[in-house]
């Protein structure tokens, strides 16, 4: 049976490939993300508007394209989720 990704797990992913592919610190582009998280386009806008407006993600214009970077709520988060998902691990659960 195929284990699908928790929309939590989708969060962290799409924060991770900020965290991780953030370009000079100028952000992360859309196609970056895409190709990353997995994500098929009209999800992840959704999924980004909602990080943005929550203040997981910070939204910046660079040479007319946006892009996006970490906010340090959402490290937090990705900090905290790394915590969870080894105490689930401990008990044989996966997230």
């Amino acid at each position: 049976m195929p284990s699908y990704r928790t929309q939590v797990r989708i969060i962290a992913d799409v924060l991770r490939t900020a965290k991780d592919y953030n370009e000079d610190d100028g952000g992360v582009g859309i196609t970056m993300l895409l190709r990353k998280a997995n994500l098929s386009y009209g999800r992840l806008l959704k999924i980004v508007s909602s990080l943005v407006h929550s203040g997981l993600m910070e939204e910046v214009i660079v040479e007319k394209s946006y892009k996006y970077k970490i906010s340090s709520k959402g490290v937090e988060f990705l900090q905290a989720y790394g915590r969870f998902e080894e105490f689930a691990n401990t008990f044989g659960l996966s997230l």
